[in-house]
This record gives structure tokens, sequence and C-alpha cells, in this order.
């Protein structure tokens, strides 16, 4: 089924192919308005809109009588939301255990339902049945930010060299930053396209986080959440912090409510924190196992603080946390295709860096971000500071180091380790 409306093509597709040829289901999960609809839709021979005004109550009606009655279409068939309609999982789980074969089902989520929370589970996890596919807003290279003449799945093949130039000034950045990769927004340009992150958040705050289980959430309270949040965003600051941050602006929260609030915004895929990487040390350096702050978009962050690319651009050191969150948000997007997780690295030491690519089959890379070319020769210096402190035996030697920017050129340089700006970065 092809919409009419203009689709740009993500990194997604593929994934959701190989994945329908494996699976009997797959599952897209992701924030709103990041896209999983129209990628699948892109995939199915027939939808169904649990969302649809005009039909959606009734189809929800319909699943707690007759779910099976909704599945019938041509294959692969989207079902938009399934979790408006939770019933829906174990019908489809059934149906494709009865059919066999692969390429069944697509359904696409914007929430965690509760039931799939740790020890409340009433259902089955479909594993072996219903692959999983997280998908994040526009990459730059999707989002055409990007030249992507550096390739990450080259640099883990082993090249020796790399050359290129970005697409996009610093300017480009902030813009993109604030803007964000929200399709709709990539797709409107100019000044309509800042205006996607904002009424993302106001949904947000007014009707997601209220509309979940009937719990009442202040708006207010969620805005100096989210506002904390931001303030803190790329770094490892604790529930603690967070809560200190908001009484000192007059919006106090015990430690029990913060959980609460920040439990729903994962559930519905808003933050999602970059975990810590513990490697093999040749010394007995006691290593931080806290998690970065992350969210799914930077531009939310952006949203939450009111900030705009001309304040950005007037404030180095925001720009520079946001633009760590917009290199963490593209390398996900880039090594999902390898088969690999963006974590980070601190040691008590106080030797950190920004981001661990670690793939499924061993082989890792350390990746420090910087905006600005002052600070290249000390992030080159971290990296191999850290390299020296692995214990290669047992953890692998790095398959490179590189330093992410928002410079002009790609580069490597002498001591091995690579130069890049984020706009000329592709999977």
């Amino acid at each position: 089924m092809q919409p009419n409306r203009r689709y740009l093509p993500r990194i997604a597709d593929a994934l959701l192919r190989e994945a329908l040829e494996d699976s009997g289901a797959v599952l897209v999960e992701g924030p709103k308005w990041c896209g999983k609809t129209r990628l699948c839709e892109q995939a199915a021979a027939s939808c169904l809109y649990l969302h649809d005004p005009d039909k959606g109550p009734g189809y929800i009606e319909l699943a707690g009588i007759r779910p099976s009655r909704l599945l019938e279409g041509p294959t692969p068939r989207l079902i938009d939301e399934w979790q408006d309609a939770p019933m829906l999982w174990n019908a489809v789980r059934f149906v494709v255990d009865k059919r066999g074969g692969t390429g069944h089902f697509l359904l696409t989520g914007s929430t965690v339902p509760r039931d799939e929370l740790p020890g409340e589970s009433k259902r089955h996890s479909g594993t072996g049945r219903i692959a999983r596919l997280k998908m994040l807003p526009m990459s730059l290279w999707e989002s055409g930010e990007s030249s992507g003449e550096v390739s990450v799945s080259a640099l883990f093949e082993g090249c020796g060299d790399i050359e290129g130039k970005a697409r996009v000034d610093v300017e480009g950045l902030a813009n993109a930053i604030c803007r964000g990769g929200w399709p709709e927004a990539v797709v409107a340009g100019g000044p309509r396209s800042m205006r996607r992150a904002p009424n993302y958040l106001d949904t947000l705050v007014e009707d997601d986080l209220q509309r979940m289980e009937g719990v009442p959430r202040n708006p207010q309270r969620c805005r100096a959440v989210l506002r904390s949040l931001a303030r803190n965003v790329s770094t490892l600051a604790s529930a603690t912090t967070i809560m200190d941050d908001m009484a000192a602006e007059g919006d106090g929260m015990s430690d029990k409510t913060l959980a609460d609030y920040l439990n729903a915004l994962r559930r519905l895929f808003v933050i999602r924190d970059q975990p810590a990487w513990s490697p093999r040390l040749r010394s007995r350096a006691a290593m931080r196992t806290s998690a970065k702050r992350q969210f799914a978009d930077p531009s939310i962050a952006a949203a939450a603080l009111s900030a705009t690319p001309g304040r950005l651009l007037d404030d180095p050191r925001t720009f520079g946390f946001f633009f760590e969150s917009l290199a963490v948000r593209d390398l996900r997007a880039y090594c999902a295709p390898l088969g690999g997780d963006i974590l980070h690295y601190r040691d008590e030491t106080g030797l950190e860096c920004d981001a661990i690519i670690q793939l499924h089959d061993g082989r890792w890379a350390a990746v420090e971000v910087k905006l600005g070319k002052s600070r290249i020769d000390e992030a080159a210096e971290h990296l191999l500071a850290l390299t020296a402190k692995i214990d290669a035996a047992r953890t692998g030697a790095p398959v490179f180091l590189l330093v992410l920017t928002g410079t002009d050129f790609a580069y490597r340089r002498a001591d091995g380790v690579f130069v890049c700006p984020l706009a000329a970065l592709r999977p």
C-alpha cells in the first residue's frame, strides 16, 4: 500500500523487510510522529487503523468480541497502534502459529502496555513469532543533512582512511537540533518545521501522559520534569540531582512521584537513556554504572527549554550537550543494521567516553563528540587513554577510534584516530 504523500526513505526500511522475511509478525515501536506508520505502510498490503476517529471505536469493541475478524485481509496486514486493543497481541500470535510461515502482520506501538512491564506480564512475549524493531526520528543522513561520505559500516570493516565534507555548518546543526528528526517537520521545511517539536511537547503533557491508565499527572509538573531532564541531557544526573534541580525552580517532587513520571516517559519512548559500558580493564579502577540522560530526539529537550537555533549558538555549553544528544540519536540509527548498542564509559578517575558502539558480535569502537575544533586533540587523547586501559585479551581491541564533530572535514590523524563531521556520517 503506497500512500500519495511524500515518503522519505528510512534506514529501517531494509530492517523491516528482513524482519518480515524472518518472522510471522513485526512490532515497530517508537515515539509518536517518528514515522512508524508511514514506514509500515510502504510494506503493508492492508491496514487497520485503531486511531481512526470514525471506525476505531468499533474496531476496539470488535477486538474484545472476535479479534480474529480484525486480522483478516491481505498480508502483510498493518495494525496501527495495536496497544489500543491489547487483546490483539495474543490473537496475532495465535494466527501466526496457525498459519505458519512469515510476513503476516505489522504492528506499530507508541506506548509500552503496562502488562509488559517487569512483574506485570499477563500475555505471551511473542518470542519466536513477533520480532521487534525500535525506531527513532530521522537521522541527519535520512533528512538529507549529512553528505554520507563516511560510513560506520565501512569503519567496522577496517577502512584505513576517510575523507568527506559536512553538508551543513554549525548553524545548520543548531537548526536540526531544534527542528528535530520528525518526518513531517523535515518535509515541511522553513519556519513551519520549527513548530513540530513544541507541538509534540504540548501533546505529550496535555494528552498522552494524562491518558496513560487514567492516572492524573499535572501538566505543569510534567513540563518541570522535562525541563530538568533537558538541562541535564547527555549527563549522568541522578534522580536526586533532577529533584534538586526542580526544587530550585519551586517544583518539588518526591522520588516516588519522579519515578512514576520517568517511567511514563520511557513507556512513551520519549526518553531513551544511554547505558554504561562495562569492559574488562587492566587496572582495578571502578566504573560508573549510571546511565546518561538522553531523549529520543534532542528537539524535545530544545522545546522543553524554549531553545532556538540562535539561542544555542549564543550558548556553546548547552549547544555542546545537545549536539552530543544529536550524535547519540544518529549513531543509534546508523548502528541498527549492524546489530549494535550505544553505551557510554566513565570510571572513578574521571576518564570518560561519550559513546561506545558495542556490536552484538563482540566488536566495539569508541567515539568522542566535540562540537568545535579546539577540543579535538583532547578528545583523541581520551580515546587513546581508554584504549590503554582496556584488557584487549578479554575485551578485544577497538576496531576504530572516532571523534565526531560539528566541523567541516573528515580525516585520519597521525595517531590513527578518525575525525569526522556528524554531517558527513551514514550507516
